[in-house]
């Protein structure tokens, strides 16, 4: 059977690839490479033993996508994770993250809506909730106004989705919220690995520790939270890589209670980013250099994930903790820089 994979030499799509072929799906990626590498195709074959085709298109390019699904008329499923992903930036480039975000999924639903059956994973994020009322966060939380523009996206996307399932029966799809992804497989073949300036924390502890940053920023240490630092529920990447193969499994065996269904996923727990620090500074024994710094817009003071219907009705659960997350993320980094 064979799955497309947006986005799929990114760090949540290609662990999710390995999950898919490990699972025997025939897997095509599509990426255009602005923050992946190619080399990341060996990563793969490294612990399937099989290298994923791959097309290398820009999603906004429509007569692109149209060709794709020309050459690939078999394709059953497909798992989206194409989107430009940092608050930061979205917050200073918003037009950039508008086009990359909503456009090159209306053209993939366009696509999908002309099938007679159709299977859709979209990658969406706990930020469409922006600052909840009550945590934990369960899937009826209300969608607030977003906090960022790439927020915004996510909310967006969904809506689009949403909408489209309304009238065309035969796509059936799934949003996954989810909340912070790190870590990197097992093996280091593969792992996170941002071109530039890391917009994440876990990345930027590790790259911050191996010597490539001189110190990291805690944005605030102000906010309402134990030890008045940004509390977020972060989960392990491979833990959410077999997330999406699972809810792919849940359309493919029309096993789902309608032909659109959002889930949380996360671990349950929120940790924050002094304990992430620390989680860090414990597993890999190292001392990291780190300030604080002034609140950084777009960020929300604490989310995490209620996540008994991903356990109970997706039949899906976390199952590594925080230290074996950044343990494996420094491992990853570590072999990447050759230390």
């Amino acid at each position: 059977m064979k799955v497309l994979v947006t986005g799929g030499l990114g760090f949540i799509g290609s662990h999710t690839v390995v999950e898919l072929q490990l699972k025997g799906f025939d897997v095509v990626v599509i990426d255009n490479l602005s923050n992946a590498s190619t080399d990341v195709l060996d990563g793969i074959a490294e612990i399937t033993g099989k290298r994923p085709e791959f097309e290398k298109i820009d999603l906004r390019d429509k007569a692109s996508v149209s060709e794709f699904f020309k050459k690939y008329p078999d394709v059953e499923g497909v798992i989206h994770f194409a989107a430009s992903k940092a608050v930061g930036e979205s917050v200073e480039n918003p037009l950039l993250y508008y086009e990359n975000n909503l456009n090159t999924l209306i053209y993939m639903l366009q696509e999908l809506s002309a099938k007679d059956n159709a299977n859709f994973i979209f990658s969406s994020s706990c930020t469409v909730y922006g600052q909840a009322d009550k945590l934990p966060i369960t899937e009826d939380a209300p969608v607030k106004p977003a906090e960022s523009p790439y927020g915004n996206t996510k909310q967006i996307g969904e809506e689009i989705i949403k909408d489209t399932c309304k009238v065309k029966k035969g796509l059936n799809a799934i949003s996954l919220r989810y909340f912070n992804p790190i870590g990197a497989h097992e093996s280091a073949a593969i792992g996170e690995l941002p071109l530039g300036v890391p917009q994440n924390l876990v990345p930027f502890i590790t790259q911050t520790a191996a010597g490539l940053r001189n110190e990291l920023a805690v944005f605030g240490n102000d906010y309402p939270t134990p030890d008045g630092t940004c509390v977020r529920d972060y989960i392990h990447v491979v833990d959410l890589a077999k997330a999406h193969v699972v809810a792919l499994e849940r359309l493919l065996n029309e096993k789902n209670e309608s032909n659109y269904e959002v889930f949380n996923l996360g671990t349950g727990t929120g940790s924050s980013v002094l304990e992430v620090i620390e989680s860090f500074e414990r597993v890999s024994e190292e001392k990291l250099n780190y300030r604080i710094a002034p609140r950084r817009e777009g960020d929300v003071t604490a989310a995490y994930a209620d996540t008994h219907k991903a356990n109970d009705v997706l039949g899906w659960k976390a199952g590594s903790s925080l230290d074996e997350a950044m343990l494996s993320a420094w491992k990853w980094e570590k072999k990447i820089r050759n230390l």
